[in-house]
């Protein structure tokens, strides 16, 4: 993951925001969860850099958009709750995170927050797309 590959997916995200109407904060990080990109939103709450790293890093980590996990997290809640005290504040199975692939190879992936799930899954979608 470059800067520039970040640059450009949280641009694409950032431009699905404006679409939608709402603002998000949007978050890059490599294939091991560390932080590339982060931009914080006009008008975000003070922890969407928080949470849309969390759910960049369970899309990195699991290698599908966090929508997928969400669902299951309520029937799956032990191993859920369990990632909590291995990586205390870094793992968010959140709807909004999209693997960043290149060329079939995960590169990284991309987490937005600030709007509604649906409107941070679209908005990650689109900025893993632009890769």
């Amino acid at each position: 993951m470059t800067l520039e590959i970040a640059e450009r997916a949280a641009r694409a995200a950032q431009a699905r925001a404006r679409e939608l109407g709402t603002p998000i904060t949007v978050s890059v990080v490599d294939e091991a969860g560390r932080l590339v990109l982060c931009a914080r939103g006009d008008g975000t709450h003070f922890l969407t850099p928080d949470t849309s790293r969390g759910k960049a890093v369970a899309a990195a980590a699991f290698r599908r958009p966090t929508k997928e996990w969400a669902q299951t997290a309520h029937e799956h809640a032990l191993f859920w709750n369990s990632l909590a005290s291995l990586v205390p504040g870094e793992i968010m199975p959140s709807t909004g995170g999209a693997p960043i692939l290149l060329e079939g190879r995960l590169i990284g992936a991309i987490g937005c927050g600030g709007g509604s799930g649906e409107q941070d899954h679209q908005c990650a979608m689109a900025g893993a797309a632009a890769v």
